[in-house]
């Protein structure tokens, strides 16, 4: 053992694991924003759904599609969504974003019902 002991042996790495934490940090922000933004993708998708299958059941029974589907969103993706009757209800929603400079993203679901469906 060298004269010192350990204290001589682990006085170079003073400080690393400072260095080595804020080398870290910015790794796991992004990490942490990129999850929230999927979660944020998948619940914009989720409602679409949703709004799609409510739109196709009060077609089913003769109301207006279109204004179930729509109130049948979250407001905060109501604003913007397009809805569309033809065979089926269409429902597409812009997927709120984290960071105002990433590109928009619009997502969509479809369905339809006959007579006999749920």
């Amino acid at each position: 053992m060298p004269p010192g002991g350990a204290e001589t042996a682990a006085h170079g790495e003073e400080g690393t694991a400072s260095v080595e934490l804020v080398a870290v940090v910015p790794v796991l922000l992004l990490d942490l924003l990129v999850a929230i933004q999927v979660a944020l993708a998948g619940q914009a998708l989720w409602s679409a759904s949703v709004a799609a299958r409510a739109g196709a059941r009060a077609a089913l029974v003769g109301r207006g599609a279109a204004t179930a589907a729509r109130a049948t969103l979250p407001p905060s993706l109501r604003d913007r969504a397009k809805v569309r009757v033809d065979e089926g209800v269409w429902v597409g929603v812009e997927v709120p974003l984290l960071l105002p400079q990433m590109p928009a993203l619009r997502l969509g679901a479809r369905t339809s019902l006959e007579g006999g469906d749920g």
